[in-house]
């Protein structure tokens, strides 16, 4: 059960930085296509920078649960969150 609500977490965390990161290349990038801007943020070495802007829907989706009491699903949103850090950590680096 702990594992599911976890997973569950976990998947919402995900699911709350790809949404998060769709917004801000919407934003930034002049409403042009999500692909032609993922790849101009690329080209330009702001792609890390975009993909942490994202991050901040994991921070409301963290406070939702912990206000609902549902620790086990912010502690999958934290997982989520540590593991887009840790993978635009190697992205920026390797």
């Amino acid at each position: 059960m702990i594992k599911k609500e976890v997973f569950i977490g976990l998947l919402v965390g995900l699911i709350a930085n790809a949404i998060g990161v769709y917004l801000a290349a919407m934003a930034l990038g002049n409403h042009q296509d999500i692909i032609l801007a993922l790849k101009n943020a690329s080209a330009e070495g702001f792609l890390g920078k975009l993909v942490s802007l994202g991050a901040i829907l994991n921070l409301i989706t963290f406070f939702i649960f912990i206000k609902k009491k549902q620790d086990y699903r912010a502690r999958g949103v934290l997982l989520a969150t540590v593991i887009i850090a840790v993978s635009t950590f190697l992205f920026k680096f390797i």
